[in-house]
């Protein structure tokens, strides 16, 4: 062969290899560009992942001292953490609500907790099927849905329009009530409460445990197409178990409580509740990083509402827990984890709250009832993607607990508002007691600036009573309720 034509065949080679490689870089482009175009090719996954009864403190990245998360840790260090977002309710039922529908919950008519005991006058209460929820949304746009733990948004023995598969999730792992044993999987009315579905069904399993491996299951089985999975974790919540302990709640005795021998008991027993949380956010990353779909999925934690005095997850810096409107009773930690999307270990301070939840997944999945959708919340997608600010708006906390006592609070950027109704009669709004603090000041809320301040503490009380009673106007009807039971004796 002659020199010339080796040339010839040598240069129409690495032509040839030139070509193939501009084209493989062109497909690559068109598969890029496809996959920035609207359609459920691009849709990136959810996964909202809400703890009970965590504190602000409850994990290391949030000031944990007894004991390090490195998952949770490692989700922040990969995402975003807010230090200032808020729980839309002090307590479990409320704050679902609220998440679910993307409205503050009074809208809902669930301002307290749904009640285990038959004869409580929220016991009846439920979400009923006029409300919107963001899996019914997402469920429309060809979303696979799933609830893996805690509902607690009705007793479907009080009407099956509570059940969580009439409120857009096609799957459902979990229990119906406020919480169960750990073990024995026994609620707190007193019966047996794990279904699969609309099957009760006997198995056996830390709760903590079986809520990660379903999660897991349900993410390989639908990792080719758009997905939304809510997994409201049982713990922290009561009843105090880790993995080892005995039975706590049966049919048959009821509930007995625990109460710890020692502090480093009361730590070890956080310790042991806390990290099978953790193992599972783990598990969850690594799971969707062999299935190739990290980069399209969005994770979001949380917790409901503030500490209870069980376990030592309270922030130092914080006042109050689980059923108080001060800092420590709604401000939770917060991590939000999309690789690619969100900034690898950024903090911001933005004012936030779990109603903005919905907008935020809605904004995210380009759904086309973003704006027919009537959110109190807003999208918080550039925060997150883009470090863009949000902008100032008031928030508002509304608060019910078992014996029928209100309070309530609002911040308007630094101004706290709180006010409590002392030995008023249950359900009642009597005996107002106005407190104001500063929070960029006085983030214990211990200096009360009512006195220093009238008129401040004036319009913001004008603001919360008129935000209240705008709520029940168009109020969702609900059975029973502290009011109409007063009214009925």
């Amino acid at each position: 062969m002659s020199p010339q034509i080796s040339a010839i065949r040598s240069n129409s080679g690495r032509l040839c290899l030139s070509w193939l490689i501009a084209f493989c870089l062109y497909l690559t482009g068109l598969s890029a560009s496809a996959a920035d175009q609207p359609g459920k090719s691009s849709l990136p996954n959810f996964i909202v992942i809400m703890v009970d009864d965590m504190g602000y403190a409850g994990v290391s990245c949030f000031g944990n001292p007894w004991f390090k998360t490195p998952e949770i840790d490692q989700l922040a260090a990969e995402g975003m953490r807010l230090t200032d977002f808020h729980s839309s309710g002090t307590v479990c039922s409320p704050t679902r609500a609220g998440l679910l529908t993307g409205r503050y919950q009074q809208r809902a008519g669930i301002e307290a907790v749904i009640h285990p005991n038959a004869d409580h006058p929220e016991h009846r209460k439920g979400l009923q099927l006029s409300e919107t929820t963001f899996a019914e949304v997402l469920k429309q746009q060809g979303y696979a849905t799933a609830l893996m733990g805690k509902w607690h948004q009705g007793y479907p023995h009080n009407s099956a329009d509570y059940h969580p598969q009439n409120h857009g999730f096609d799957q459902f792992i979990g229990y119906h009530s406020g919480n169960i044993d750990f073990i024995s999987h026994v609620g707190d009315h007193v019966k047996h409460d794990w279904w699969h579905g609309k099957q009760e069904t006997h198995e056996e399993g830390y709760v903590t445990d079986l809520i990660n491996q379903y999660a897991v299951q349900f993410i390989r089985e639908h990792a080719h197409q758009p997905f939304c999975l809510y997994i409201p974790h049982l713990a922290i919540h009561n009843p105090i178990q880790t993995r080892d302990d005995p039975v706590r709640r049966t049919e048959k005795e009821g509930w007995k409580r625990w109460k710890p021998a020692s502090e480093a008991e009361r730590i070890e027993k956080f310790r042991g509740m806390v990290l099978p949380i953790d193992e599972g956010i783990g598990q969850i990353r690594e799971t969707l990083k062999q299935s190739g779909i990290d980069r399209q999925t969005l994770i979001l934690f949380f917790s409901d509402n503030g500490p209870t005095p069980d376990l030592p997850s309270e922030s130092p810096q914080l006042r109050g827990m689980k059923g108080s409107v001060y800092e420590g009773g709604h401000r939770v930690p917060f991590i939000a984890w999309w690789p690619g999307k969100i900034e690898a270990g950024s903090t911001r301070d933005d004012l936030a709250m779990t109603i903005d939840i919905m907008p935020t997944l809605l904004s995210l999945s380009q759904s086309p009832q973003l704006e027919s959708v009537a959110c109190d919340g807003i999208d918080l997608s550039r925060l997150l993607c883009a470090g863009q600010p949000l902008p100032p708006r008031p928030l508002y906390w509304a608060s019910l607990s078992n014996n029928g006592a209100r309070s309530e609070a609002m911040r308007d950027g630094n101004w706290k508002l709180v006010v409590q109704h002392p030995r008023a009669r249950p359900g009642t709004f009597e005996n107002e007691s106005v407190e104001l603090y500063r929070l960029d000041q006085d983030l214990l809320e211990e200096q009360n600036l009512n006195a220093k301040h009238p008129e401040q503490a004036a319009k913001m009380l004008q603001q919360l009573k008129a935000w209240y009673a705008e709520t029940q106007t168009t109020a969702t009807s609900q059975p029973g309720g502290w009011l109409n039971t007063n009214s009925a004796r």
